[in-house]
């Protein structure tokens, strides 16, 4: 390595021949000596469309393996070049440039290759969707050049390699004249050592004129004249930035994006693993394996590039992502660490750069976002120690207090909907030294509870040695799960965390340790030693596939582990030795801490996390707090803090405070704070004990509808067993019916919904004698419906239908084996681009006008089984009618493959949540067929059933999948060695025959132990994986046969079609019907043929939203009067599977497709 003397000649020569005019020595010795990286001669070349010369300028500085920062380099380099030959119509040369120089990234991602192999067929490679936008080659080269520069900023190999020092005119001539005054020197004819031989002359002639000259002067730096004492500047890197005009002002990036960002590589399982976490982020050995051994994945495009929370933010242009996996890109709430082996792939056929550094240059003091108007006080009781959201239903709040309880509170009612106090579940099952406290001393505080990143699990972690996990089932239905006597002592935080793809529980201690424990049996998997204080705080994280932990304890020190039980791989120290608390953006990208000090003093600052260096340091945080201030942070852009009896903004871009609000006064001197995930909410504890619920503009459109359904006229009737009371709600839409007390058919299950259970009562007859009241919806002023229009003639039937994961679009199969796609435009009615039933969407197709049709050869559409499945990120579909699947490219609609020829035809498809290129394929001759789309290969096959398959569903949480068939049959596989768990036949109800080929659905509960099971007889519930009969519910004669069913996003309510065209909307814990619509209130009287939905589809993201697949070929959408907000009342709890009470803001589950 160059000894920084040599490397500061090296610039004083640089400054030198810049003087002389010397162009073309300047940029051989930048190049060959690898010192400066000159961006304005970049530019020049790039300007000129020099491209040999831009690649062996870069070359000096990195080369294409090094990282995925120069890969994406050389690629948009190459492709450059490429495109440009293509616009020339060069094809010779074009060709040459494909096969020399973009090759080599087919062993990348061939899918990649492959589309830009086919632009040599197209006479103008604009007529490709994702290039339509591309312009002449000068516009094209300025919007490549700026990726260019800031891929290079963002690139760790060119570090420090961006600036030129501060150096005064001529230094290099001064030096040397200093010692040779009468002397003309040459400076071309010597060598580098030479010329160090000269200066070290020149230096000891300094030092020979200090006026108190050192006997063993210490000379660090040619850039300053030398003199002997403490002011001496240290080495070159201690100058100022950019002055000298060699070079334009070329700014430091602020910190470096995830790798995974930029392209893909896989994990390299056997990879040493670096000795400190700079190594985690750079080390190629470890980010990745060798590129041959890499899997090539089958994925187009996807603009989402920089995910905000689990939400698809506006793209930049038309750009291609190319993943190896659907990507949701850190999109939980970063105290939850996301899983690993979602990796983002940027490799943009058009010249539009997405920022690998997120939201960082969003440095707008606006304050409009922020939510800062008081809705409401929830009146707590005990002191607030710690809240949290739930990541999908976010008006839930969780809290837990200074006296041990917990707390699950419903903005939308302001009730409480569970509250636990402390206590032991198993006390033998604890040890005899904790038996011994609690023998003394039976009380204990909360000091933390969280979601985990779904919302199906909590934790709550105590002042006394146990953590305790609750499993959610919605509304008030919280079960006990898993107890941990976790420390010895208080356990003073806990995390979830997804190592090895395992949901897994970090905990910290006053035992100065760190554990980590499977979520599902609780046993221990790490116990990571090196804390020499209480260890304060966990944050789990991830970068790339590398999972770590971030690590605090009460005497200041920061640490980071891998999870091996090797030991911390960094040590820092955090600003005033404070105990401190973590967290990441929401993005993932940026690390933030605050804490608080013996003093009283309060640092809050954003790190660099690779090198242990602090950022930024915020400023306006008191110097007297009496407890550790609390922090959060929202959108990526925004931090809060409570501190000195204020609630205090700011934008974390910039260090002052942005904005101070004391939310209407009675805050204690540092409150809890806590934003839920859409930052439309915070939380923010009380002196009184109590919470304040704060919001934006978005937050008072949510809240306020609740408060006046809360506040609306509720009627009242009494029945008897059998009786039928009728009766006009004011102002509602209306006719509501009692719910008879009679079982409508014979059920084999005695938790049919009707059965009595127990004699009860007189007192419990009567109050259940006032039973929730059915709204009849039968006119079209009900409620909201919209017919999406179609200018296409076909009339054919709808024969599947869902929503795109994203919330934007409706996809529908018809029967003539042609996908149809609408889309909401953003506009003044609808800025957030969701579907909604206020605004029409459009039937979308791409500027090409080609329709998605599947391979329909030698079939007879009018009896085949359509079906298809959507990639999580609305890529890509994989679809089929009775031919050979199909996988189409969502943006183009380009049929990018078809696979397994028939017979057998494919009945069901259903991608692996964990892997994209797995997809389990129910066969029409019973078999399920495993298939890999990457190595297109059947991995293996599965029999169980006796006729066709027509439905499946994998749950995560027990690693299954459950299958259902024609033959009524539902039969549970292992999805680790597939194996056949367990089978069972459907319950037929007393009085009904099923058709010799009922289709049967199923479909998940977000809990993913739940499982719906829709047959033309009846809707039931079961629990996975034993397959035990919870519920079962029977339609009304009159309403004929079950089309489909389906789960809302949130699993709280089940929306059912009947052939008569009725909708039935049921509690889903209970099977209850709370809301009927009539078809007279969405189709015309007495249409010929008769019309009725075959398909219903729930949004991914509004709980009280779905769609309908008609037997004409239309598709409507269906929402409550905005008045009303649900769809109808929901009845009380009565024990069962899944949520009870209804819900708003659910995010989106893993719904499987109708």
């Amino acid at each position: 390595m160059a000894s920084p003397l040599s490397s500061e000649l090296v610039f004083l020569i640089l400054q030198f021949l810049e003087e002389e005019n010397f162009k073309e020595t300047i940029h051989r010795l930048e190049r060959e000596s690898g010192f400066f990286f000159n961006m304005r001669y970049l530019e020049e070349l790039v300007k000129n469309g020099e491209w040999d010369e831009v690649e062996k300028y870069i070359s000096g500085y990195t080369k294409v393996e090094d990282n995925r920062y120069s890969m994406k380099i050389y690629f948009e380099i190459k492709k450059q070049k490429y495109l440009e030959a293509l616009d020339r119509k060069d094809g010779a040369k074009a060709l040459e440039i494909l096969v020399k120089d973009l090759k080599v990234f087919s062993a990348f991602n061939e899918d990649l290759f492959k589309e830009i192999t086919l632009l040599l067929t197209l006479d103008n490679f604009r007529e490709n969707e994702q290039l339509s936008t591309y312009g002449d080659t000068n516009s094209a080269r300025a919007i490549m050049l700026t990726e260019l520069k800031k891929l290079i900023e963002a690139n760790p190999v060119f570090r420090d390699k961006l600036t030129f020092p501060s150096l005064k005119s001529s230094r290099l001539r001064s030096l040397i004249n200093q010692r040779f005054v009468s002397s003309v020197v040459h400076f071309q004819s010597y060598r580098i050592f030479k010329l160090t031989v000269f200066l070290d002359c020149s230096l000891n002639w300094q030092h020979q004129l200090c006026k108190n000259p050192k006997p063993h002067p210490d000379i660090k730096t040619l850039f300053v004249d030398h003199t002997c004492g403490p002011s001496q500047p240290i080495g070159a890197h201690a100058l100022s930035p950019v002055t000298n005009p060699l070079m334009g002002t070329v700014s430091r990036p602020p910190g470096f994006p995830p790798l995974g960002a930029l392209f893909p590589y896989q994990t390299a399982p056997t990879a040493p693993l670096p000795s400190n976490l700079t190594g985690w982020m750079t080390n190629p050995a470890v980010a990745r394996a060798s590129p041959s051994s890499g899997p090539i994945s089958l994925i187009p495009p996807n603009i989402s590039a920089i995910p905000k929370r689990a939400r698809t933010p506006p793209g930049n242009g038309p750009a291609v992502d190319f993943q190896s996996a659907d990507s949701e890109h850190v999109p939980k709430r970063t105290r939850a660490s996301g899983t690993s082996d979602e990796i983002s792939v940027q490799v943009n056929l058009t010249p539009v750069y997405v920022s690998p550094v997120g939201y960082s240059g969003q440095s707008s003091s606006s304050s409009e976002d922020l939510p800062k108007a008081v809705m409401m006080t929830l009146n707590q009781g005990s002191a607030v120690k710690s809240m949290d959201f739930h990541p999908k239903q976010q008006i839930q709040l969780l809290v837990g207090t200074n006296a041990g309880e917990f707390l699950l509170w419903d903005l939308s009612s302001r009730e409480k909907l569970t509250q636990k106090n402390f206590k032991v579940w198993d006390l033998g099952a604890c040890s005899m030294p904790f038996q011994t406290t609690l023998t003394n001393d039976y009380t204990a505080s909360v000091n933390r509870v969280t979601w985990n990143p779904d919302g199906t699990f909590f934790g709550v972690a105590y002042s006394k040695n146990i953590v305790q996990i609750y499993s959610y089932h919605g509304g008030a239905d919280i079960r006990n799960h898993l107890e941990i006597e976790a420390h010895c002592g208080s356990v003073n935080d806990l995390a979830f965390s997804y190592p090895n793809k395992t949901l897994s529980i970090v905990t910290c201690g006053d035992d100065r340790l760190i554990k980590v424990w499977n979520a599902v049996t609780g046993e221990k998997q790490n116990q990571l030693e090196g804390h020499e204080a209480p260890v304060y705080c966990v944050c789990p994280h991830f970068k790339e596939n590398i999972q770590f932990i971030f690590s605090t304890a009460t005497d200041g020190n920061i640490k980071a582990w891998l999870y091996d039980n090797v030991g911390s791989r960094l040590d820092y120290a955090a600003p005033g030795l404070s105990p401190s608390a973590m967290a990441y953006s929401d993005d993932g990208t940026r690390l933030f801490s605050c804490g608080t000090n013996k003093e009283g003093q309060s640092f809050m600052v954003e790190w660099n996390e690779s090198e242990g260096a602090i950022k930024r340091m915020y400023n306006g945080l008191g110097k007297r707090a009496n407890r550790p201030v609390q922090f959060d942070t929202t959108k990526n852009r925004y931090i809060v803090a409570g501190d000195e009896w204020l609630i205090k903004y700011w934008n974390m871009d910039n260090a002052s405070v942005l904005l101070v609000s004391d939310a209407e006064g009675g805050l204690p001197a540092s409150p809890c704070v806590r934003f839920n995930l859409e930052g439309i909410l915070l939380a923010v504890s009380t002196s009184d004990n109590g919470i304040k619920i704060l919001a934006n503009s978005d937050g008072i459109r949510v809240l306020k509808p609740m408060e006046n359904r809360s506040s609306a006229v509720k009627t009242s009737a009494l029945t008897t067993s059998g009786a039928t009371v009728t009766a006009n709600a004011t102002g509602g839409p209306s006719v509501m019916d009692i719910v008879t007390t009679t079982p409508p058919l014979t059920m084999t299950n005695t938790e049919n919904q009707n059965s009595v259970e127990r004699p009860r009562t007189g007192d419990e007859a009567t109050d259940k004698s006032r039973m929730w009241k059915v709204t009849e919806i039968s006119e079209p002023s009900h409620c909201r419906c919209l017919r999406f229009p179609d200018n296409t003639s076909s009339a054919m039937r709808v024969t599947r239908l869902m929503y795109t994961n994203s919330g934007h679009g409706v996809l529908a199969l018809v029967a003539n084996a042609v996908h149809k796609l609408w889309k909401w435009q953003k506009t003044d009615h609808n800025s957030t681009e969701k579907a909604t039933a206020s605004v029409a969407p459009q039937l979308w197709q791409p500027t090409s006008g080609i329709l998605m049709t599947n391979d329909i050869s030698d079939t007879n559409t009018e009896d085949s089984i359509a079906c298809f499945a959507l990639s999580r990120n609305d890529s890509y579909v994989a679809s089929a009618s009775g031919g050979k699947i199909s996988l189409f490219n969502m943006m183009t609609f380009k049929t990018m493959t078809t696979f397994m020829p028939t017979p057998p035809a494919a009945t069901f498809l259903l991608f692996h949540p964990r892997d994209n290129n797995i997809i389990a394929v129910g066969m029409d001759d019973s078999s399920i067929h495993i298939y890999n789309v990457r190595v297109d290969e059947v991995k293996t096959k599965l029999k169980g059933h006796h006729k066709r398959v027509t439905g499946l569903a994998f749950s995560t949480v027990l690693n299954v999948l459950v299958s259902s068939g024609a033959d009524s049959q539902l039969c549970v596989w292992n999805t680790d060695g597939w194996e056949k768990q367990t089978s069972r036949q459907l319950q037929i109800p007393g009085g009904r025959v099923a058709a010799p080929f009922a289709d049967t659905h199923v479909q998940f509960h977000h809990d993913q132990k739940h499982l719906l099971v829709v047959h033309g007889t009846q809707i039931a519930i079961y629990e996975a994986p034993k397959l035990e009969c919870l519920k079962q519910w029977g339609p009304r004669e009159a309403s004929g046969a079950i089309t489909h069913a389906a789960y809302s996003c949130d699993s709280q309510t089940i929306y059912v079609t009947f052939e008569d065209g009725s909708i039935d909307i049921l509690t889903a814990s209970s099977l209850r019907l709370r809301c009927r619509v009539s078809p007279t209130s969405y189709l015309p009287a007495n249409p010929k043929p008769r019309v009725y939905p075959l398909v219903v589809a729930a949004h991914p993201s509004e709980p009280n939203q779905f769609a309908l697949g008609l037997t004409d070929g239309g598709v409507c959408v269906f929402e409550p009067l905005e008045s009303e907000g649900k769809w109808g009342s929901a009845p009380g709890v009565e024990g069962g599977a899944g949520p009870s009470t209804s819900a708003v803001a659910a995010a989106a589950n893993s719904t499987d497709q109708a």
